[in-house]
């Protein structure tokens, strides 16, 4: 016999949809909402040593307009200006990078092979090089430059401070931001350390409107590294790659379709 909901149980959900369906009150603060994102760039920049670890999402679109996502989780140990050492695992790839001011150095353990390439200058030379010359695309290091801030806000057209959110129970500052072809939010925490602690990018030019987030869990500063945490020793058996080949040790498994991401 067909069950018939009770009065209660059918107020609840007029109650909850009621709830869903308001509108949000945004606080739209155009300078307030660039205020913080320097304020979170210069508190990052001054650090001289972080030790993080992530949770990341990337989201694809299938030729049949399906929205698939995957997942990423990783760490990063970063010294200022020149030393840089993370490690990423996915249901794809597990790769490690290690950068030692000189030579930067990225192992693929899912395919025991490396790649290595003369990188001299810092971190943020390092981040422009693997996007510009090996096409890894990076969507989170941009927190980690020295100066995000000019990069961030550069090609900013709309700005604004929702308001108050929290991220792993942290109180955070809620920020939005639109660009000519993506718009960003970004949560970061209150208080005297505006440490970054999620990234989201939606891309607007692609159908279905893709995204790339990123969750910080884990943030250190003022740690002393191991004294050989940026030395890269290749394990036993592993093979050198052509440095070109970094871009297959990306997020997404070698068959994800071209151009359906953030």
């Amino acid at each position: 016999m067909k069950r018939i909901p009770s009065r209660s149980f059918l107020l609840t959900l007029v109650l909850v949809a009621a709830f869903i369906s308001a509108p949000v009150q945004i606080i739209a603060q155009e300078n307030d909402a660039l205020t913080l994102l320097k304020a979170m760039s210069d508190y990052v920049g001054s650090q001289k040593i972080i030790q993080l670890a992530f949770d990341s999402d990337i989201e694809i679109i299938t030729p049949q307009l399906e929205k698939i996502q995957f997942t990423n989780s990783g760490e990063a140990l970063l010294k200022r200006p020149d030393k840089l050492r993370a490690h990423r695992v996915g249901g794809y790839a597990d790769v490690a990078m290690v950068f030692d001011g000189k030579t930067a150095s990225v192992y693929g353990k899912h395919i025991n092979g490396y790649a290595r390439f003369d990188a001299p200058g810092g971190v943020d030379d390092l981040i422009h090089r693997l996007r510009e010359g090996h096409g890894v695309a990076l969507p989170g290091a941009d927190l980690l430059l020295s100066n995000s801030y000019d990069l961030l806000a550069a090609d900013v057209q709309e700005a604004k401070h929702i308001g108050e959110g929290v991220i792993d129970g942290v109180a955070c500052e809620h920020l939005a931001f639109r660009n000519p072809d993506t718009d960003w939010q970004l949560w970061v925490e209150a208080g005297t350390d505006p440490i970054p602690r999620k990234l989201v990018i939606t891309s607007k030019t692609m159908n279905c409107a893709p995204q790339y987030t990123l969750r910080i869990k884990h943030w250190k500063t003022g740690i002393t590294p191991a004294k050989k945490a940026f030395a890269f020793t290749p394990p036993a058996g592993a093979k050198m790659l052509d440095a070109h080949a970094l871009i297959e040790l990306d997020e997404l498994p070698p068959e994800a379709p071209e151009g359906g991401t953030p």
